[in-house]
């Protein structure tokens, strides 16, 4: 289970911070991240952590976010600075874990972020 806090409405080139908590089987967890999607948009990939491995930031948001995990506690957060209207979605938490073919994911509740301009 994944519990997502943060978000909210900011001005453009604010802040926002938001934090997943997992629960469960976490001990198989190979990666957390966070998506978003955008209304008429289709979900998309914004920041990965993997438990061993390199970090991943979609292009759009390289420089001004960072992801960050805490694998004692089982949590990701992703700081989100200078802000766009552009970044106005609903994200939503991600973690991964093995499955026979591929991977399973599993996910938040999304929460809301704003940007106005």
């Amino acid at each position: 289970q994944l519990q997502a806090s943060g978000g909210g409405s900011v001005q453009a080139g604010g802040s926002l911070t938001l934090s997943c908590a997992a629960s469960g089987r976490t001990s198989s967890i190979t990666a957390m991240g966070w998506y978003r999607q955008a209304p008429g948009k289709q979900r998309e990939s914004v920041a990965k952590i993997p438990t061993r491995g390199i970090t991943a930031y979609a292009d759009s948001v390289k420089g001004r976010f960072t992801i960050s995990r805490d694998n004692a506690k089982n949590t990701v957060t992703l700081q989100m600075n200078s802000l766009k209207p552009e970044d106005t979605a609903v994200y939503y938490c991600n973690a991964e874990t093995p499955a026979v073919y591929g991977t399973n994911k599993y996910w938040g509740q999304g929460t809301q972020v704003t940007v106005s301009s």
